[in-house]
């Protein structure tokens, strides 16, 4: 018997409202520190390390709104049967630099619920794919995230 529903499943499709932001030098600095990057042109802030992203576009939210694994709930997904998390794969195809001065949008879609069984019962996979686009509409990079529920 399926743990997914069809309710579950019509959630397929379903997109997130873009988030734009400006990209920063001071931004791309602290980053670089932060992740232990030697490289010039990162620690001088002149172009964005692989990566760099992933932070950009996080909700900022209290504390106590955080998830036990430290991250903010995701409203673009709808409530799944099973809770526990893990990862199952990143895959991110960088298309175009960052830079300083670039204002960058990010959508994200949930492009597929899906069920496998598992020695321990029903998993669940869910894949959410990040584009996110210059000013002229141009991809700058596509992730694409898969997570395990069990």
């Amino acid at each position: 018997m399926s743990v997914l529903t069809p309710d579950l499943l019509a959630n397929i499709g379903r997109k997130s409202e873009p988030k734009r932001e400006l990209v920063t030098r001071r931004d791309i600095r602290k980053y670089a520190v932060a992740t232990g990057n030697r490289q010039r042109k990162y620690l001088d802030g002149d172009l964005a390390p692989p990566m760099f992203h992933v932070p950009l576009f996080w909700d900022v939210v209290e504390l106590d709104q955080l998830t036990p694994d430290g991250v903010s709930v995701d409203s673009l997904l709808p409530k799944f049967p099973l809770e526990k998390a893990m990862a199952g794969g990143l895959k991110i195809e960088y298309h175009k630099p960052i830079r300083p001065g670039d204002w960058l949008t990010s959508t994200r879609a949930l492009t597929d619920i899906y069920e496998k069984s598992g020695r321990s019962g029903a998993l669940i996979f869910y894949e959410v794919i990040m584009d996110v686009v210059n000013d002229d509409k141009e991809l700058v990079i596509r992730e694409k995230t898969t997570r395990i529920l069990r």
